[in-house]
């Protein structure tokens, strides 16, 4: 193991040597950093859990109760082992937090996801200086450059006042957490009606009311009466119940789908929805390669996504960049 890397990957995921911790463990660990509670960073078995205060209530829910939960301020360093390390705004989720590791080898910085446009649900992103940043890069591609968010919603409005029009329900698929709710933020004051909930968003949703959050009015998709056939409304579901069962319910529905996927139309043939919306959680292109400058570290390493031709494009610009599979590759880095 190189003895000036602060973080090495290793079969649990990203480990820190030197304050015995994993960030967005791969598997139950003693001790985990957690960035936020979507299933591809936390995961449950830990001893110790600590996150950003705002997205305890939802870590929680994801991965239950067991084990000791630490709530963290944003912005306030706490000691782990030989490290100090503080957790920053992501932009990503509500309570998703990027984490800033410093020991005597340097100081380094990790994301999990984030994102820099804005979103009434979640702190914004929040910038910090490093040596080395750990950057996600879920769509690291220059194609990937996301309309504004005023415009998109616009067109998911239009959307459902033309199914109104035509009395069909329309049915928009987006993940169960933060999307969902950031949409509900988005159309809170401007919604044509109720919007209704598959049961998986509900109990997530309910998080977010109970910290404040402003909210389109919203009611279960099980509270409506028998032979109720939701045709002027908007039906919020995840991915997964595209062609399952529960899709009996919404009789010749218009199917959308919101992500930055459908910036790439072949993804929404593919999947076959009627209509493709363009809003993501995480950053575009112009945001990734902005987030580095902003960082100010000289090395950058790309994680969470195929990250080469972002790291291709650094070293053209003279960084020192490469990427991680922190899924399949358990070697230990080169030094830089």
């Amino acid at each position: 193991m190189a003895s000036n890397h602060v973080l090495v990957p290793d079969a649990g995921g990203l480990y820190c040597p030197a304050g015995d911790f994993w960030i967005d463990p791969l598997r139950a660990v003693p001790r985990a950093v957690v960035t936020h509670a979507h299933a591809d960073h936390a995961r449950s078995g830990a001893g110790q859990y600590f996150s950003a205060r705002e997205g305890l209530p939802v870590l929680t829910h994801r991965v239950g109760t067991t084990g000791e939960f630490n709530p963290v301020e944003y912005g306030e360093p706490f000691r782990l082992g030989q490290t100090r390390v503080t957790l920053f705004p992501a932009g990503h989720i509500l309570g998703s937090a990027t984490v800033r590791v410093e020991s005597e080898h340097g100081t380094w910085g990790v994301s999990g996801d984030f994102k820099r446009a804005p979103d009434p649900t979640c702190t914004p992103f929040q910038p910090f200086t490093c040596d080395v940043w750990l950057s996600e890069c879920t769509f690291g591609l220059p194609v990937y450059r996301w309309p504004p968010t005023e415009q998109v919603v616009g067109e998911i409005l239009d959307w459902w006042h033309g199914c109104i029009e035509a009395k069909r329900p329309a049915v928009l698929f987006c993940y169960a957490l933060g999307k969902a709710q950031r949409l509900l933020a988005e159309l809170a004051g401007r919604a044509p009606g109720p919007i209704w909930l598959h049961g998986a968003m509900q109990p997530l949703t309910d998080c977010y009311r109970e910290q404040g959050l402003v909210l389109a009015d919203t009611r279960p998709v099980s509270a409506a009466a028998k032979g109720y056939r939701f045709g002027q409304d908007l039906i919020l579901a995840p991915p997964s119940a595209a062609g399952s069962p529960w899709m009996r319910r919404f009789p010749k529905h218009s199917s959308g789908f919101i992500s930055g996927w459908m910036r790439i139309r072949g993804h929404r043939r593919r999947r076959g929805y009627d209509r493709g919306f363009v809003l993501s959680d995480h950053a575009d292109w112009p945001g990734l390669i902005d987030t580095v400058a902003d960082m100010q570290a000289q090395r950058v390493i790309t994680i969470h996504g195929n990250g080469e031709a972002l790291a291709g494009f650094l070293r053209e610009q003279g960084l020192q960049a490469e990427s991680w599979n922190l899924r399949t590759s358990l070697q230990t880095p080169s030094s830089p």
